[in-house]
């Protein structure tokens, strides 16, 4: 299952990613596949042609969980 998370990092705009899963706290980075701006446009500083970046730790301020497929599908019941 994908993940899409929402990176921000130091001194720059956040970026989208999509993981397999959660980030260890453990490691030395996080590694995702399809970086994107939040609206979608491609990141100034990555090739076009990479899709597979690692970011350090060092380099993050906090990480954002976006919602998912499965998040949508959700039921409300909304009284009239």
């Amino acid at each position: 299952m994908v993940i899409r998370i929402q990176v921000h990092i130091a001194n720059d705009d956040p970026i989208v990613l999509e993981v397999e899963e959660l980030p260890c706290p453990e490691s030395q980075y996080v590694m995702g596949i399809n970086p994107v701006r939040r609206d979608g446009k491609d990141v100034p500083y990555v090739l076009q042609e990479v899709n597979q970046i690692l970011i350090p730790w060092w380099r993050i301020n906090f990480i954002q969980v976006l919602p998912g497929e499965e998040a949508e599908d959700v039921l409300t019941f909304v009284r009239e």
